[in-house]
C-alpha cells in the first residue's frame, strides 16, 4: 500500500474514469421536408470532446429524478429502465435541462412551479414543467475506455414542434457551446463530428424513412473490444 497521499491520488483517478449517467436531446425540425438537428460547438480546451459538433445534453444531476414531469410512454420507460439505476423520468429530465442550459430552448407544459430545485429554477421561472411526454427513447452508448471522462448517454428524439420558444433564439443559452444551429441532415458530415454522433445520425435517417417508433433501441456498450452492440427492446404495453 502507498502512502496517503498516492492513495488519494488513485481514487481520483479512478473517480474521473468511473462511468456518469448523461442524457442527450436530439431536436428535429421539418423531419417530411428539410430534416435539420439543432447542434453546436464544444469549446476548444472542453474536456470532453473538444471542438465538436455535438447535440444539447450532460451528465444527470441528483434533482432530475425529483422535478415533475409529464410522463413518457410506457415502451420507453421500460426501455430505459434496463441496466439503470436512473428513474426514465430522471434521465429524460436531464435531457431537457440540458437542452435549456445548452440552447435557451424549452420542452415544457405550461404549468406553476413552486420551490423548484436547485439546477431547475431559472426553467421554472418561465412558468413551465419539462415534457417528458414529446420524448422518444432512441439511441444509448458508453463512452469507449481510455477517455478522460465516460458517460452513459441515453439519447432522446424529440421534434422542433413541440418547443413552445422561437427555435430560432438562442438569447438564453448559456455558453457551453458555441455556433448554435439547426444542422441539415445532408450536411451535417461536412462538420467535426464524434464517431458516436455520425452512428446516431445515420440512425435518424433511417428513421425518418421508417416512420414510427423503432423496434428497439441500439445500445453501444464498449464494455470489451468487441464494442458489442445490443438492443433495448423492452416490452410493449398490453
Amino acid at each position: 500500500m502507498g502512502p496517503p497521499n498516492a492513495r488519494v491520488w488513485s481514487k481520483r483517478l479512478i473517480d474521473k474514469s468511473a462511468i456518469r449517467d448523461a442524457a442527450t436531446l436530439i431536436v428535429l425540425r421539418d423531419a417530411s421536408t428539410t430534416p435539420s438537428v439543432l447542434m453546436g460547438q464544444r469549446g476548444a480546451l472542453a474536456a470532453f470532446m473538444p471542438g465538436k459538433f455535438v447535440f444539447p445534453g450532460g451528465a444527470v444531476d441528483a434533482n432530475d429524478s425529483h422535478v415533475p414531469t409529464t410522463p413518457i410512454s410506457d415502451l420507453d420507460a421500460a426501455r430505459l429502465q434496463s441496466e439503470s439505476a436512473v428513474t426514465p423520468s430522471g434521465l429524460a429530465a436531464a435531457a431537457i435541462r440540458e437542452l435549456w442550459e445548452e440552447t435557451g430552448q424549452i420542452l415544457g407544459s405550461t404549468a406553476d412551479w413552486e420551490n423548484a430545485p436547485q439546477g431547475w429554477r431559472g426553467f421554472a421561472a418561465t412558468g413551465h414543467q419539462p415534457n417528458a411526454a414529446a420524448l422518444q427513447f432512441f439511441f444509448r452508448a458508453v463512452t469507449p475506455k481510455g477517455r478522460p471522462r465516460r458517460f452513459d448517454a441515453r439519447f432522446f428524439l424529440a421534434s422542433a414542434e413541440d418547443l413552445v420558444t422561437n427555435p430560432d433564439d438562442f438569447s438564453h443559452a448559456e455558453d457551453e457551446l458555441a455556433h448554435l444551429q439547426w444542422v441539415p441532415l445532408t450536411k451535417a458530415r461536412q462538420f467535426d463530428l464524434p464517431f458516436i454522433t455520425k452512428v446516431v445520425l445515420a440512425e435518424l435517417v433511417h428513421h425518418i424513412k421508417r416512420g414510427g417508433p423503432p423496434a428497439s433501441v441500439p445500445f453501444f456498450r464498449n464494455d470489451d473490444e468487441t464494442h458489442l452492440v445490443s438492443r433495448l427492446s423492452g416490452k410493449s404495453p398490453l
